[in-house]
């Protein structure tokens, strides 16, 4: 697989913010995320806790919210969400593109390709980011990595295939396993289920979602390489950088 080469990035940081939990991070840059809508947007907005708190924030602004012409949601929980802020959920086929899409990562390289998918809506995510001109990833320093794949790596699979796709995932060096929900298999919005997949170390990540994307019985690849990020908003002790990709 080819090396990659380093985008030029531009890091710019709000004020310095000290002592902050991990929780008060992700807040610290949902916040910061709303500089990046504006009023009559039409945004997309992903999964997770770290986009709980950018709908938080967008929520206490009313004036922004009030002004949005709707958001299209990568999950169930985030349409409800959105819903509870009165802002029109729309669905993917009313919408030839977005401005903006605003999602977390539970891994971002320096190349801002991601690993997604913690939160199981990675197939809506990959979809949402696809209408979107700009990606804005937010996450906290622990998300930023030199090599993607120490975070377990989700697939969304169709559930025939499960023990085919875990050998295959086996023959190239990683550990596949089912996600459990109270013992049984997790069963995403799209009704499927996902494989999480240790061991991994993915030095070329366009290369190896072309490559896990073609296997028989899988439905998406949690690398987002093809839909990365246009830029990162980092929480730091040193208060949120901006990275541009």
């Amino acid at each position: 697989m080819s090396t990659q080469t380093p985008n030029s990035t531009k890091a710019t940081s709000s004020p310095k913010s000290t002592s902050l939990s991990q929780d008060e991070l992700k807040a610290l840059v949902g916040a910061q995320a709303l500089k990046y809508v504006k009023p009559g947007d039409i945004i997309g907005v992903g999964t997770g806790s770290t986009v709980n708190h950018f709908i938080k924030a967008l929520g206490a602004d009313q004036a922004l919210c009030k002004s949005l012409k709707g958001a299209v949601s990568s999950s169930q929980a985030t349409t409800a969400l959105l819903n509870n802020l009165g802002v029109p959920v729309l669905e993917t086929s009313s919408v030839d593109s977005l401005s903006i899409y605003i999602d977390g990562a539970d891994e971002i390289d320096h190349f801002g390709c991601m690993i997604k998918g913690g939160g199981a809506a990675l197939t809506r995510e990959k979809i949402v980011a696809s209408l979107a001109k700009t990606f804005i990833c937010i996450a906290d320093e622990s998300k930023l990595v030199q090599t993607l794949g120490q975070f377990p790596l989700p697939v969304e699979i169709i559930p025939m295939a499960a023990s085919q796709l875990i050998r295959s995932f086996s023959a190239i060096g990683g550990s596949a396993k089912l996600r459990l929900n109270n013992n049984q298999p997790l069963v995403t919005d799209n009704g499927q289920f996902i494989l999480d997949v240790h061991g991994l170390q993915i030095k070329d990540p366009k290369a190896f979602e072309s490559m896990v994307s073609q296997w028989a019985g899988v439905v998406t690849v949690g690398v987002f390489a093809f839909q990365k990020a246009s830029l990162c908003l980092l929480a730091t002790t040193e208060g949120v950088k901006t990275i541009e990709f």
